[in-house]
């Protein structure tokens, strides 16, 4: 597929007419488009699909086996296939639409969805400048890269790229740039860390040493003194935080080892890190996806 940001994208459309011209247009561009109805949101289940009888995906959750013809199961109808859009099974949705919208991480994209005037002000602090498209309310900031949505990052901000769609209101302006980690970042959330010692793992946690690091370039007071200074960093954290900060200490540790020629026991550390937040009370899956996506981050590629 061509890529997005090089791709010629229509304009909005401006009346009913339009929806289905600008729903071709996007496709041939290779970005998966799908009708919206009134109230801005996707068609419902079809009879056949309702409640899950088709045994797919009824709650737009996760994929399934379901090949329902109609405009099914919210985001995941999106199709970039011009057949489908002009199917007659189609037909209906569209003579009924208001708008159209498309699914991010099909064209290998993330928005970041700034629902108003505070929202759009802190990502102009923020966030690197990307491509840029109005909204009733707020702005999209439009990243080459995909990663899991989320809603609530921060108030205002939502994530959309897997699993979601967003509302198509035109090509925007600005030069489209890569999905920076900081975007990456707002998606790993932890529930607020509960009193500590509520949450205890017997895992066996392993510990860095020279053992397991036998290709690294750095002496063992290097690494040992950033890792414990990592530590105590997320252990302050004791009422809430310290998922962001094992994801931000797993980012930096892993990043120092970037020219090393391996292996340098990155997996000995990650372990060490999830347990300093384990023991303030994040729970362990949190604490594990958080150092997972911090280091799967400083190597370039998505957890």
């Amino acid at each position: 597929m061509t890529p997005p940001s090089k791709i010629p994208l229509p304009r909005a459309a401006s009346t009913d007419g339009d929806l289905l011209h600008t729903a071709l247009a996007l496709a041939t561009a290779g970005v998966p488009v799908l009708p919206l109805r009134r109230g801005k949101v996707p068609f419902g289940n079809c009879r056949a699909c309702t409640d899950g009888a088709c045994g797919g995906r009824p709650h737009m959750k996760c994929a399934g086996a379901c090949q329902c013809p109609g405009v099914c199961h919210g985001w995941a109808a999106a199709t970039a296939d011009p057949t489908v859009l002009t199917s007659p099974a189609w037909a209906p949705a569209w003579r009924r639409a208001v708008g159209v919208a498309y699914h991010p991480a099909g064209a290998g994209l993330t928005v970041v969805d700034l629902d108003d005037a505070h929202a759009v002000a802190w990502a102009r602090r923020t966030l690197p400048l990307t491509r840029t498209v109005a909204t009733t309310r707020g702005e999209h900031w439009i990243y080459l890269g995909t990663m899991r949505s989320a809603n609530a990052v921060r108030p205002g901000v939502d994530i959309k790229s897997h699993m979601s769609y967003a509302r198509w209101l035109g090509p925007g302006s600005g030069t489209m740039t890569a999905l920076p980690p900081v975007v990456r970042h707002l998606a790993v959330k932890e529930d607020t860390t509960p009193p500590r010692g509520a949450v205890v793992s017997s895992s066996p946690r392993a510990r860095w040493g020279r053992t397991v690091a036998t290709g690294c370039r750095h002496t063992e007071t290097y690494v040992r003194t950033g890792l414990e200074r990592g530590l105590t960093k997320v252990r302050s954290h004791t009422d809430s935080g310290a998922g962001s900060q094992a994801f931000g200490v797993a980012q930096f540790l892993a990043s120092q080892h970037a020219r090393c020629p391996g292996p340098c026991g990155l997996d000995a550390i990650g372990e060490e890190i999830m347990a300093a937040a384990v023991s303030v009370g994040v729970p362990e899956h949190y604490a594990r996806r958080a150092v997972t996506n911090g280091m799967a981050t400083a190597q370039g590629r998505a957890a």
